[in-house]
């Protein structure tokens, strides 16, 4: 029988090998739970808002009181605005 002598730099590969099966079978996994009905510059177009209107913050995706009732109505009208 033959001895095998493992180095750091094959402990090293072996390693960067799991964590690319790991991604490979994780990543397409995580892209299933990505919302399919997002927000789009064609929201603002038809309601002549700015993202931030309905939107916490530019680029985030939690919505603020006008938001949750866009997406409960599928349009503005009849929101009335907090003071």
């Amino acid at each position: 029988m033959g001895v095998v002598i493992v180095t750091s730099e094959d402990a090293w590969r072996s390693r960067v090998k799991n964590v690319l099966r790991v991604l490979a079978i994780v990543g397409p996994i995580a892209l299933l739970f990505v919302p399919l009905a997002t927000g789009t510059p064609e929201y603002t177009t038809k309601e002549k808002k700015a993202c931030v209107y309905c939107h916490t913050a530019h680029g985030k995706p939690d919505l603020n009181d006008a938001g949750k009732y866009y997406k409960m109505n599928k349009t503005l009208k009849g929101y009335v605005e907090k003071k």
